[in-house]
């Protein structure tokens, strides 16, 4: 069993209708006992990152996905459900008293906001090419130069980082997919991303 968490804040129906189309039967949930039972959990995300955050400790989730990734559950995270598993973000520190919004702390590193470079727009809006690390469990069989699609305005530093599983180009280097042990996410949409993103998506369902 696949379970999406359910927090308010995700493109729940785009990823359960493309998981859907890979044979999968998941379910969408909020309940610990089902997450903890599940084969494998995804976190999709879709909002601002403060919004996000508190809509998880609202619902109690942020000790249950800890959790699960204990458990060693393939567990997946999806544009703001990414950028949840760094440390912190800059999105939304205004509404801090200028503090960083903390994230889960998955990752180390913090989320920050792709700077005004002329000629391209914020937010990041589109298709655009994977440079893929070898090895990547979750982009198996995708050829480097592949695109997907992105809608975001932040994104995560975490240059150097041996998690780093791919990146992309938008005025600067924009780390795209991570993974370490039984953790993936990625700042695209597979949902949105045509046979790209369904063949990373049952790259997922097959861990």
């Amino acid at each position: 069993m696949t379970a999406l968490i359910d927090y308010d804040a995700g493109n729940m129906r785009s990823v359960e209708k493309a998981l859907r189309a890979l044979g999968d039967e998941p379910v969408i949930t909020r309940d610990r006992e089902t997450l903890l039972r599940a084969d494998r959990v995804i976190l999709p995300g879709v909002g601002a990152f403060r919004d996000c955050r508190n809509n998880l400790v609202h619902y109690g989730l942020d000790p249950v996905i800890r959790e699960v990734i204990a458990a060693g559950t393939p567990f997946l995270g999806i544009c703001v459900g990414m950028q949840l598993l760094f440390a912190s973000s800059e999105e939304g520190k205004e509404l801090c008293g200028g503090e960083l919004v903390p994230g889960l702390g998955i990752f180390p590193g913090g989320v920050r906001k792709i700077p005004d470079t002329p000629g391209l727009k914020i937010p990041h809006m589109g298709w655009n090419s994977l440079k893929i690390a070898p090895g990547t469990r979750l982009l198996r069989g995708i050829p480097d130069g592949s695109y997907v699609y992105f809608v975001h305005s932040y994104c995560a530093e975490a240059a150097g980082q041996d998690f780093e599983a791919a990146e992309t180009e938008y005025g600067m280097r924009v780390l795209a997919a991570v993974e370490r042990d039984n953790v993936y996410a990625t700042q695209f949409h597979p949902e949105k991303s045509s046979e790209t993103g369904l063949r990373i998506l049952k790259n997922f369902l097959e861990m």
